[in-house]
C-alpha cells in the first residue's frame, strides 16, 4: 500500500440550525451594542425613533413611486389592449364588407348571365319561329320553359343543378 491510502480522513458534520444561530448572534450583537453605546438609553431611543420615522417616510415614498409606476404600466397595457381590440374590430368589419361586396358582385354576375341567357333564348326562339319547323320547335320551347320553371326556386333563384 502507498502512503496516500493511509491518510487520516476528517469528517465535518454541520447542524441545520443556521438560521437560529444567526438570529441568536444578531440578538446578542444588538444587546452588546446597546450596552456599549456612547449615549444614554433615552438618547438612543430618540435616535432610533428618528431613524425609524425617516425609514418609514422613505418606504412610503418608494411605495408611492412604485404604485405610480404600476398604475402607469396598467394604463399603457390597457390602452394597448383596447387598441388591439379596435384594430381587430376594424379588420373584421373590412372582411365582412369585402365578403358582402363579393357576394353582391356574384349575384350581379349571375343575374346578368341569366339575362343574357334569356335574351339568347328569345333570339333563338325568334329565329326558329321564322323557319318551317314552327310547330316542332314550339313544342321544344315549351319543354325548355317547363324545365326552366322546375330549376327555379320560389324566390326566382336558379337551383344548383341547372346551369
Amino acid at each position: 500500500m502507498s502512503n496516500e491510502d493511509n491518510r487520516p480522513v476528517v469528517i465535518v458534520e454541520r447542524s441545520s440550525g443556521g438560521l437560529g444561530s444567526f438570529l441568536w448572534g444578531a440578538l446578542c450583537g444588538a444587546g452588546i451594542a446597546l450596552l456599549m453605546a456612547p449615549r444614554s438609553g433615552e438618547e438612543t431611543r430618540e435616535v432610533l425613533r428618528s431613524r425609524g420615522r425617516r425609514l418609514r417616510a422613505r418606504a412610503q415614498g418608494t411605495a408611492e413611486d412604485l404604485q405610480g409606476h404600476v398604475e402607469d404600466g396598467y394604463e399603457v397595457a390597457k390602452a394597448r389592449v383596447e387598441e388591439g381590440f379596435e384594430t381587430a374590430r376594424d379588420s373584421l368589419t373590412d372582411i365582412r364588407t369585402g365578403a358582402k361586396d363579393a357576394v353582391d358582385a356574384g349575384k350581379a354576375t349571375v343575374h346578368s348571365a341569366r339575362e343574357e341567357l334569356d335574351r339568347r333564348l328569345a333570339d333563338a326562339r325568334a329565329v326558329r319561329k321564322g323557319g318551317s319547323e314552327d310547330d316542332e320547335l314550339d313544342s321544344d320551347d315549351a319543354d325548355l320553359d317547363a324545365e326552366e320553371d322546375e330549376d327555379e326556386d320560389e324566390d326566382g333563384s336558379v337551383k344548383d343543378g341547372a346551369e
